[in-house]
């Protein structure tokens, strides 16, 4: 009996295949990397056919666990790194340029002329989004105007656009079908998200042609069949699409108005679930699509991230050689009381929200004679953790009331120190699930749905369980201070992001 969902998981450095079976268990998962590209500073890069590679190796890896056999697998589901933006050619498949990545800064400059002109009103009003390099729009743009191979493809009615979910639901069905979600799609800057359909004046003012975009379609229900895919059989629906943030809520059984989750990856991501309503932020957030079941009308939502968490780990791993392993944060930062002064703005990448500072860079001060290897380590897990709490307090001001416990997930939720800071610093419980990888499961859980494997959110609602609470353990005068010297060091790194 076909009763086992397959979840492709396509993060920034590396992707997961996971089996989730009918109980919404997670059976096993299997993780390949693939290459960072970093042509200049600030620009990132993706080889789309390593993302493809990737994908494919750790299926292989998957299913010589036999677990099940692949006719028992009901559904597919997807997600996937973002605002990645990917071009091939319709007629062979082939890539025409590496992906240019969400945290790429490269069309900073265009953005910012757009803003110049008084276009950003118009952008948020309609994506629900800002003016950033961060998303897919800008990032097009270069492609169709930097790339001679998407310039021949355009002309000869042959080029595909799209974003990482869009080309993986390509490759799965051998090109039989070019679509994406509504959570992908929300990220682009050209889907109004009144109608859930690309807009034609957003369209123009990016110069992205519509004939080269996906069909939006919702992120729950059969959107394709496999073919040809290597170890899978022919004729396996793929039925639910999700960005890996839109995921997570869904995973964490966010399904009620006010709901929230942070989720601990490359970046930081708090989501809320706003239900029904659209509220356009007043204090650098987002307005986004949560997602949306077939037949049913979407959910929205309230968006921030930071661009930088636990990228900020494997710098200190790999560029300062501060630890061996990612874990070893946890050990080496619990080796001090504090960050003793030292603080670290993680902006490697620009700042995200609520700044929206492309320009900006990374900063460490406060270091002295005493200060080690532990302070710094301290400050970079409470950095990952004051990130969240401006965007928190943002949201809270959008919505004019205070959240609800956060529940949380991602790869760095499993460090209890990382969790207790956040919970100090957020003045707020913090709630871990049983299962932390919960883009897995809410991209397992919408193809289930899509497959009637499970009839509503209710079911899936049953299966969510916590693992462990936090509580706040600190003063709120301590809070406070401590605040104050994290803002203090944010503005250096602001005023550093102004251009000469």
């Amino acid at each position: 009996m076909a009763d086992f969902i397959l979840a492709i998981d396509q993060g920034t450095t590396g992707s997961t295949v996971a089996l989730v079976d009918s109980q919404g268990q997670l059976c096993a998962s299997v993780n390949v990397e693939f290459p960072q590209i970093f042509p200049k500073p600030g620009w990132v890069e993706h080889e789309p056919e390593a993302i493809w590679s990737s994908v494919q190796k750790a299926l292989s890896r998957l299913l010589r666990k036999k677990l099940c056999k692949p006719s028992d697998i009901a559904a597919i589901g997807i997600t996937n790194q973002r605002e990645t933006s990917v071009v091939w050619d319709r007629r062979s498949g082939e890539v025409l340029h590496n992906a240019i990545v969400w945290q790429c800064r490269r069309t900073a400059d265009f953005c910012e002329t757009l803003r110049a002109k008084g276009h950003e009103d118009l952008v948020r009003e309609r994506s629900g989004l800002v003016l950033d390099p961060y998303f897919s729009a800008s990032k097009f743009r270069w492609l169709l105007r930097e790339v001679p191979a998407a310039k021949r493809a355009l002309k000869a009615g042959a080029l595909a656009a799209g974003t990482v979910d869009s080309f993986l639901l390509w490759r799965l069905t051998s090109g039989e079908q070019h679509a994406t979600d509504v959570s992908n799609a929300a990220r682009t800057s050209l889907m109004n998200l009144k109608n859930l359909r690309w807009d034609p004046e957003l369209l123009r003012l990016f110069e992205v042609p519509e004939g080269i975009l996906p069909e939006i379609r919702p992120s729950s229900g059969v959107l394709g069949h496999t073919r040809g895919v290597r170890g899978l059989p022919d004729g396996i629906p793929i039925a639910g699409i999700a960005g890996d943030q839109q995921a997570a809520l869904f995973g964490q059984a966010c399904f009620s108005a006010g709901d929230a989750k942070c989720t601990y990856g490359t970046g930081s991501f708090i989501v809320m679930n706003t239900g029904s309503e659209r509220i356009l932020s007043k204090s650098g957030l987002l307005t986004t699509i949560g997602w949306q079941l077939d037949k049913q009308d979407p959910v929205y939502a309230l968006e921030g991230g930071a661009f930088v968490c636990g990228a900020a780990v494997q710098w200190l791993r790999d560029g300062l050689k501060l630890i061996k392993r990612a874990p070893d944060i946890e050990a080496l930062a619990a080796s001090v009381p504090d960050h003793g002064g030292v603080e670290f703005v993680p902006a490697l990448t620009g700042l995200g929200a609520p700044h929206w500072a492309p320009d900006a860079r990374g900063l460490i001060t406060g270091i002295t004679r005493g200060s080690d290897r532990g302070h710094i380590a301290r400050a970079t897990l409470d950095a990952m953790a004051l990130q969240n709490v401006d965007i928190l307090r943002c949201m809270e001001a959008d919505l004019g009331k205070r959240m609800r416990p956060l529940r949380v997930d991602g790869g760095a939720a499993a460090n209890d120190l990382l969790m207790q800071i956040q919970a100090d610093y957020l003045g707020r419980k913090l709630v871990r699930p049983r299962i932390t990888e919960t883009t897995v499961a809410g991209a397992s859980y919408l193809a289930g749905i899509g497959v009637g494997l499970w009839s509503n959110t209710a079911q899936i609602k049953r299966i969510w369980q916590p693992e462990r609470e936090f509580s706040v353990d600190i003063s709120a005068a301590k809070r406070r201070q401590r605040m104050q010297s994290w803002q203090a060091a944010v503005d250096q790194t602001l005023v550093k992001a102004i251009p000469d």
